[in-house]
């Protein structure tokens, strides 16, 4: 990494140890090449991953808990390997050259830029999360195993990386609908969440009930799901190789999709136990009926909108 970066001149220049300050600085300069590719909130892939490198990233997604406006990286052994802390750093050396390294890499952005970097590979001799802000080394934390050190991941991240300031509902919904969305994808009830910041565990944040709260993050999760991929949504367009022209065509075939994904994730969250359904009362089950009638609908016109608004790009 180039040790004349901009940044680690300004923080030699502030009296930083040259060592972390042009190690942090490389470390910022790979991540503002990879974050055009990256969600906030989200760990996120920077290569394509081999079915050899699934399980490690499935354990990271698992434990790896973020606020909204961070950004993570996760480096296969193919980015991560030329990721290489300075030889004058040692203490910063968790895996010999050569072995196959996993890292993540996880940045609050702000004045001044916190970084946490993580080895987590099965081969790291130390594995570990090594803590930087401004170029100055915080401090680090290691483990005997990376097992242990992806468990602690949650407890590190949110100590360390989350932003301090108040949250907005936004950020509210955004957290929330990435916990349920790493939720459906691992197909597993225990995803690391903060529930005093999930309006799906505490519906107050957002001002609702339970049952608002549920209905919301399907909504949410369905239509984030639909703008990701409309293919789906196409073909449901000619059924019989016949175009549905009109849009109260359009809207009636829509409900119908609406309500399959519905009860598909309804059915996930039974399954998963996120949620318990037995225990409502009767006012909550009368609630539920109508809400899941009335999101049909919704989604059925958030879909028609979500489809126009591909096919004006495709167009």
């Amino acid at each position: 990494m180039d040790p004349l970066l901009p940044k680690a001149k300004q923080w030699i220049d502030e009296k930083k140890d040259p060592r972390s300050a042009r190690w942090q600085a490389g470390l910022e300069a790979v991540m503002e090449l990879v974050a055009p590719h990256m969600n906030k909130g989200w760990l996120t892939p920077v290569s394509p991953l081999k079915k050899e490198d699934l399980p490690l990233f499935k354990a990271a997604v698992e434990r790896v808990d973020l606020s909204p406006g961070v950004f993570a990286a996760f480096f296969p052994p193919q980015s991560a390997d030329p990721i290489l802390p300075p030889d004058s750093i040692e203490e910063l050396v968790r895996i010999e050259k050569g072995k196959p390294s996993y890292k993540i890499i996880i940045q609050r952005p702000g004045k001044d830029s916190r970084l946490l970097c993580a080895e987590i590979s099965p081969h790291a001799r130390r594995p570990g999360v090594d803590i930087f802000q401004a170029g100055a080394f915080l401090g680090n934390f290691d483990f005997d195993t990376h097992d242990i050190c992806i468990m602690e991941l949650t407890k590190i991240t949110r100590a360390h990386a989350w932003e301090k300031d108040k949250w907005t509902q936004q950020d509210y919904l955004t957290y929330t609908l990435n916990w349920f969305e790493k939720t459906c994808l691992l197909n597993l009830p225990d995803i690391s969440v903060d529930k005093q910041y999930s309006f799906f565990h505490s519906p107050t944040l957002m001002k609702m009930n339970r049952v608002d709260a549920l209905f919301l993050i399907l909504n949410e999760k369905i239509c984030r799901d639909f703008k990701k991929d409309p293919e789906p949504l196409q073909k449901t367009l000619l059924p019989g190789g016949e175009s549905l022209k009109t849009k109260k065509e359009r809207i009636g075939a829509w409900e119908s999709v609406a309500e399959n994904a519905l009860l598909d994730l309804l059915n996930l969250i039974k399954n998963l136990n996120l949620l318990d359904f037995a225990n409502f009362t009767n006012a909550e089950n009368f609630k539920f009926q109508n809400e899941f009638v009335r999101t049909v609908r919704k989604l059925s016109f958030d879909i028609e909108e979500i489809m126009e608004s591909h096919r004006l790009k495709i167009g």
